[in-house]
């Protein structure tokens, strides 16, 4: 497939959003539950990260209407809400929106149900990672994406991003939080490592269902593709291959498994043990930088990782 990247950050930014919202009301869970002094924790350092959420989810749907061949008809997107995981997406990541922006003015006001609302933050945002991954996930003509893993994946990513998201926002708003958090943020990267490893072992033993006798229709034992039958552009062309090289692929899976997993696990490691406050929040907002440009390129070989079907047939051998 062609990766769309205004899919991509739509992916990548909102699933760092959620995962940060979910870390959020973790710790106040964990303060409430009496696990982290109330006091040593700021008010400060949920506005901040509700806020980082909400800009991280805007710009995320933002990045959706480039997608779009008309986008002032974006509403009718929620009109099939019943059978469409598009649709329901599409109502999700609002309520998301909505519950990130009250839990942040809930703090900036004292209110008393803070956690509550947190809690209806978490739910709105296991369901819009259950909502994208399934978009994907339901296609069964595209094996690669055909399996739970997928929706384990995006789920295990945006939450590990957004843990590291909140590590370094507690390097600035409340030091004796990054060891605990940093462990998490670790923990969790370890996970999608382990999880999106599973998904690239398993999607590397595929073969495709359909061949070149399959889609053309001619039953000789061997068929070998010269020519697509036409010169010019198609819209097949454009929309379901993505033009690169074998070497090109496997360059980008490597970069992503270093930037997403191994560079970030490392340097959150190394900043949460640091006592210099300075060192460790300059590694720490480095890791969540490079973590997000390692799931921008792991989210864009998602995509091409895809063989459509169709390409047997449209795309010259």
């Amino acid at each position: 497939m062609k990766p769309a990247f205004s899919v991509v950050f739509l992916t990548t930014l909102s699933g760092a959003g959620q995962g940060l919202l979910i870390t959020l009301v973790a710790v106040e869970a964990a303060v409430r539950l009496g696990f982290v002094t109330a006091d040593s924790v700021p008010a400060a350092f949920y506005v901040a990260g509700a806020a980082l959420a909400c800009v991280l989810g805007a710009l995320g749907l933002l990045a959706s209407f480039f997608h779009l061949g008309h986008p002032e008809r974006a509403w009718r997107a929620i009109a099939m809400w019943r059978t469409s995981w598009l649709s329901r997406e599409c109502l999700c990541l609002p309520a998301f929106l909505g519950c990130a922006f009250a839990f942040g003015l809930a703090h900036v006001l004292n209110w008393p149900y803070t956690l509550a609302i947190g809690g209806l933050g978490v739910l709105a945002s296991a369901l819009l990672f259950v909502c994208t991954g399934m978009i994907y996930a339901c296609l069964r003509f595209l094996q690669e994406w055909a399996t739970p893993l997928t929706v384990v994946n995006f789920a295990l990513l945006g939450c590990a991003s957004g843990a590291t998201l909140a590590v370094a926002c507690a390097a600035w708003f409340v030091p004796g939080l990054i060891a605990p958090l940093a462990a998490l943020a670790c923990l969790l990267t370890l996970a999608g490592g382990v999880s999106r490893g599973a998904s690239l072992v398993r999607n590397a033993r595929l073969r495709p269902k359909s061949t070149v006798q399959s889609a053309t229709g001619i039953r000789a034992a061997r068929v070998v593709q010269q020519s697509r039958g036409f010169t010019a552009g198609a819209f097949n062309l454009r929309e379901f291959f993505h033009g690169k090289t074998p070497e090109t692929l496997r360059r980008v899976k490597w970069i992503f498994i270093v930037a997403a997993f191994v560079v970030p696990f490392c340097l959150v490691a190394l900043g949460g043990s640091l006592r210099l406050p300075v060192a460790a929040l300059t590694l720490l907002w480095l890791a969540a930088a490079i973590q997000y440009a390692g799931l921008v390129a792991e989210r864009w070989f998602f995509f091409a990782e895809a063989r459509h079907p169709q390409n047997l047939y449209y795309r010259q051998s």
